[in-house]
């Protein structure tokens, strides 16, 4: 059940008063398992034909970073094994995709499946979400998803999760007018924190109607395989997705 207590709320103040004079970071481990032989070639050669250079200046059109048939651009923020994001390539070949992740073996992994796949319509960022966030155009992103992100669970750290008032206000700026923000976890803290920051926002609108928009996943849903284990462990997710309101 999503609830907000005063505790809760009075925590997310604190968080965000911690970070009021940075940015805000996608915080995640940058190395985990060594890579075998193959998938550190991928890295090696496959990932700096993808990869994103926030070095240089955003293109003007931002679908020119992908083939010409690319339509819309939509962005997803800790892929991790890249399950859903293989999935939701290979289901819109018309839309761009831009996976950020910072875990290397995370990238190893995506990067074997779009290469078994002869994927085309995804590129990939290893550095900060909020980086990329910042570098993007405005209205550049159909939608934005963050799916099982690290849930951060002691009170120290909550500044070092994602959902904060400061990246809600980037996502905003790179989203289209309606454009989405769909989130994902099983973790019942960081749910209610998600949705406590995004419904003080005047930026954005909880799409959910009914019980079951929240409780169930959404029309084609990939299940991670996260999720899958926290399935199976007795834990349920939460599905909330946010539509961005047109600017004034």
């Amino acid at each position: 059940m999503i609830m907000t207590s005063d505790k809760t709320v009075s925590g997310i103040r604190q968080a965000d008063d911690a970070i009021a004079h940075s940015h805000g970071s996608f915080f995640g481990r940058r190395k985990g398992h060594r890579l075998r032989a193959h998938h550190a070639d991928l890295v090696d050669h496959l990932l700096p034909r993808l990869a994103i250079d926030i070095g240089q200046s955003a293109p003007a059109i931002p679908t020119t970073l992908f083939s010409p048939q690319i339509q819309n651009m939509r962005l997803e923020i800790g892929f991790g094994g890249g399950e859903h994001l293989v999935a939701e390539a290979l289901a819109h070949p018309h839309t761009g995709f831009i996976g950020c992740e910072p875990y290397v073996n995370g990238m190893a992994k995506i990067l074997a499946q779009i290469e078994a796949h002869n994927i085309g319509n995804i590129r990939l960022f290893a550095g900060d979400a909020s980086e990329l966030l910042a570098w993007l155009p405005a209205r550049t992103l159909a939608r934005i998803d963050l799916i099982h992100p690290d849930p951060w669970p002691k009170r120290r750290h909550w500044k070092r999760r994602f959902v904060q008032d400061a990246t809600i206000a980037a996502m905003s700026r790179v989203l289209t007018d309606d454009g989405e923000f769909r989130f994902v976890s099983d973790i019942d803290d960081y749910a209610a924190w998600t949705l406590a920051h995004m419904l003080r926002s005047p930026d954005f609108v909880w799409t959910a109607a009914r019980a079951d928009d929240w409780r169930k996943p959404w029309g084609g849903y990939t299940m991670t395989r996260y999720g899958a284990k926290a399935t199976r462990e007795g834990r349920k997710a939460t599905y909330l997705i946010f539509r961005r309101s047109p600017a004034q």
